[in-house]
C-alpha cells in the first residue's frame, strides 16, 4: 500500500488528484488480505479500474483508491455453436472485444474500442451502436467489500438498465466484481444498423462486412469522433442518450423534423444526446435566464456547445458529447461545464440529460 499517490495516470480526464492511500490489486489474494487491514476498515474505499468513466471533483481523495488490475483470459466451454469465456476485471476491455473478434465469435463486435477494463463493463452497462454488454453477459464473479465472501451473479441478478446496473445502484460500493463470463456464438447476425455504421461500410465497399472488418469499422468511427486521451483528457461519451416518451418526442419533432432519434423500449424514444447539445450553447443559457448571464465568461454569446472551450476544459469540436480537459484544469471546471450545458438543453428541449461519467 502507498500513500500520497497522483492519481493523474488513472483517469482518462488527466486530472491531478492526490489518494490518502493506494492500493494495486494484481491476484485476488491481494484484495481479500487488503479488506482485512486497519486502513481498508477505517478509511472510505473506491474501486478503480481503468478510470475511463471517472471524473474527480477535487484535488485530494481522503480515502484508499483500489486499483484492480488483475488479468488472465479462460475458455470454460466450447462446441460448435459457442463459447463461454472468462476474462480477469483488470483485462483491456477493447484489447479483450478484439481477441473474442479474431476468433471469430459475435457478440461484442459493436462494443469495439470502448476504452476501460471488463470488470466495470458490467457496473455501467456499456454499451454502442445497438448492442449492450448484457446481451452476451453470463454471469460474473464478485466480492464482498466487507466480509470477503465471494458471490457469483447472475444475468438476471444484475438488473442491468441503460448504462445501469445493481452494482451502480442498490449493491453500489458493496461489491468489487473480479472476473466476468461471456456467452459468445459462433454464427450471428452482424447488427449494421445502428449510427453511421452502414454509410461508413458502403463509403468503403463492404455492403457484407466480415466480422472483423464491422469490429474495425466501429474503431474507425469511433477515432473519427473521440479525441485520443493520450492527446486530450475525455471520458468518452459524458452524458446519457435521454428516453423521452413518445407524446413528447412527437411534440419536439414539429419544432425539430430532423431531430433524430431510436425507438426504445414500451414505446419510449431514445434521442442523441450529442445532437441535443450541438443545437444548444452558452447563449441559450443566458436566454433562459433573461437579462441575466450565464455563468459563461469565454463565450456567451456561442450559439453551440460544440467546439466551445475555455483555457482548460471544453467540448470536442468533433463530437458534442464529448467534454475534455486540455490540461491544467480542475475537475469543479468540468463540473460547471456539465451544469451548464445540462441546463441549456432542458431551457431550449425541455428534456433532462444526465451524465454517464461516475463523480466522485
Amino acid at each position: 500500500m502507498k500513500t500520497n499517490v497522483n492519481l493523474h495516470p488513472y483517469n482518462s480526464f488527466g486530472f491531478d488528484a492526490v489518494a490518502r492511500y493506494f492500493s494495486e490489486i494484481n491476484d485476488i489474494q491481494q484484495l481479500e488480505d487488503l479488506i482485512h487491514t486497519d486502513v481498508f476498515k477505517s478509511e472510505k474505499h473506491l474501486i478503480l479500474s481503468g478510470g475511463n468513466n471517472i471524473l474527480f471533483q477535487n484535488e485530494f481523495f481522503d480515502g484508499l483508491v483500489i486499483h484492480i488490475n488483475t488479468k488472465g483470459v479462460e475458455i470454460l466451454r466450447e462446441d460448435e455453436n459457442e463459447v463461454i469465456i472468462r476474462a480477469q476485471a483488470g483485462e483491456d476491455c477493447p484489447d479483450f472485444v478484439r481477441f473474442t473478434v479474431e476468433k471469430g465469435w459475435f457478440g461484442l463486435e459493436n462494443l469495439a474500442h470502448i476504452p476501460g477494463k471488463v470488470g466495470a463493463a458490467p457496473v455501467q452497462n456499456i454499451g454502442a451502436y445497438g448492442m449492450e454488454l448484457k446481451d452476451s453477459f453470463l454471469q460474473c464473479e464478485a466480492i464482498h467489500l466487507e466480509t470477503g465472501e465471494k458471490r457469483v451473479f447472475k444475468k438476471e441478478e444484475c438488473a442491468f438498465g441503460y448504462r445501469s446496473s445493481v452494482f451502480k445502484n442498490e449493491l453500489k460500493g458493496q461489491f468489487v466484481i473480479t472476473s466476468v463470463d461471456f456467452m459468445l456464438h459462433k454464427q450471428a447476425d452482424l447488427k449494421l444498423d445502428y449510427g453511421n455504421i452502414k454509410a461508413y461500410l458502403s463509403e468503403h465497399g463492404m455492403e457484407a462486412p466480415t466480422l472483423l472488418q464491422l469490429h474495425d469499422a466501429i474503431c474507425a468511427i469511433r477515432d473519427a469522433k473521440l479525441p485520443d486521451v493520450k492527446q486530450v483528457g475525455n471520458a468518452g461519451s459524458f452524458f446519457k442518450n435521454p428516453v423521452i416518451e413518445k407524446a413528447q418526442f412527437e411534440a419536439l419533432q414539429k419544432d425539430y423534423p430532423n431531430i433524430p432519434h431510436y425507438p426504445d423500449a414500451d414505446g419510449m424514444v431514445k434521442v442523441p444526446a450529442g445532437w441535443l447539445i450541438e443545437h444548444c450553447g452558452p447563449s441559450t443559457l443566458r436566454q433562459a435566464q433573461g437579462s441575466g448571464t450565464a455563468h459563461d465568461p469565454h463565450g456567451s454569446e456561442a450559439v453551440s456547445w460544440k467546439g466551445w472551450r475555455d483555457e482548460h476544459v471544453g467540448v470536442y469540436d468533433k463530437q458534442a458529447l464529448v467534454l475534455v480537459h486540455y490540461g491544467g484544469g480542475k475537475g469543479q471546471d468540468i463540473v460547471e461545464l456539465a451544469r451548464n450545458i445540462r441546463d441549456s438543453v432542458e431551457a431550449k428541449f425541455g428534456i433532462q440529460i444526465s451524465p454517464e461519467v461516475n463523480f466522485v
